[in-house]
């Protein structure tokens, strides 16, 4: 069994900052690329960032120079820093990782979701 839990959303002010995190937990054997998707009201899921296993990265074009992924393999746990938030932004964050399973089992997991709204 592997479970994503995601933390660190909530209400900030245009111009502000939030840091995600995004903790991968059970019978682990390895974790691939690990991603950050956002759905927000009325619009389809899109791919906010991704990161591979050795930290390379991939940026959405609206959020480039603003955000950054990043993780830490020894803790199976994925960042997003969100610097210079806009109202656009808001939206149910959601961690996704490609997992491998101590019983051979390799499949894509998803996180529960994590609201952030960007709201003066």
């Amino acid at each position: 069994q592997v479970q994503l839990v995601e933390s660190g959303g909530g209400l900030v002010q245009p111009g502000g900052s939030l840091r995600l995190s995004c903790a991968a937990s059970g019978i682990i054997a390895r974790i691939y690329i690990m991603d950050w998707y956002r759905q927000a009201p009325g619009k389809q899921r899109e791919l906010v960032a991704a990161i591979t296993r050795d930290g390379s990265t991939n940026y959405a074009d609206s959020v480039k120079g603003r955000f950054t992924i990043s993780r830490d393999n020894a803790k199976n746990t994925v960042y997003l820093q969100m610097n210079s938030l806009k109202p656009e932004d808001t939206a149910v964050y959601y961690c996704n990782a490609d997992i491998s399973s101590l019983v051979g089992r390799r499949g894509d997991y998803w996180g529960q979701g994590t609201q952030v709204t960007v709201s003066s």
